[in-house]
């Protein structure tokens, strides 16, 4: 009886997680889960426009032709680190340290620029070598796809670092720590879909 009573307080007694411990902050979790549904939903649409026209080239050029597996790998693995350095920062902010939270959000966010000017330097490498998004349908649809992940990135570098901003004005509260977590998951969220496309665009495009 009293192991129960002692487990029992020491559950009670467990700090709760800063973005959790209002009902305001639950409530902006549960709705980004909703609206990450959404978006997938958005993502499979723009997938499967892409591989219904992926061989739509009218005489342009190919996947073969164009891609470049090294410099997308590269791409790949600064967003996938940039992943691991936001979950740092979540880490930071649960032990409540605003410096290490504010760091590894910064890396984040110089991770995603990073990869947004290799993405860049690709469409234009791909414009120079005669695919442009008017070319056909298959430049259409693969600009279509990879510029909505390539927006989505964007959003996501400038809104982490409003909550940089925000969080040194006013500090790790109750308030500022759901839009880290929800920036956290959106991040999250974006290297997923960039793992799709690494795989689907990229590599069978490459092999196919």
């Amino acid at each position: 009886m009293a192991s129960i009573e002692t487990q029992t307080q020491t559950h009670a007694d467990a700090p709760v997680q800063l973005e959790k411990a209002t009902l305001e902050g639950r409530n902006k979790i549960l709705g980004f889960w909703l609206f990450i549904g959404a978006e997938t939903v958005l993502f499979a649409c723009l997938f499967g426009t892409y591989l219904a026209l992926q061989n739509s080239t009218m005489g342009g050029p190919t996947q073969g032709e164009l891609f470049s597996i090294p410099l997308v790998g590269l791409a790949t693995v600064i967003l996938l680190t940039s992943s691991l350095t936001s979950v740092l920062g979540i880490v930071g902010m649960h032990e409540n340290n605003l410096k290490k939270t504010q760091f590894w959000f910064g890396v984040t966010v110089l991770l995603g620029v990073a990869f947004l000017v290799l993405e860049i330097y690709e469409f234009i490498h791909y414009t120079n070598e005669g695919l442009a998004i008017t070319t056909n349908a298959f430049g259409s649809a693969f600009y279509t796809l990879l510029g909505t992940h390539g927006a989505h990135v964007l959003f996501g570098v400038i809104w982490i670092t409003s909550l940089m901003i925000q969080a040194r004005k006013q500090g790790l509260t109750k308030v500022t720590a759901p839009k880290f977590y929800v920036a956290s998951l959106y991040w999250h969220f974006v290297d997923v879909i960039w793992v799709f496309i690494f795989t689907v665009v990229y590599l069978m495009g490459k092999v196919g």
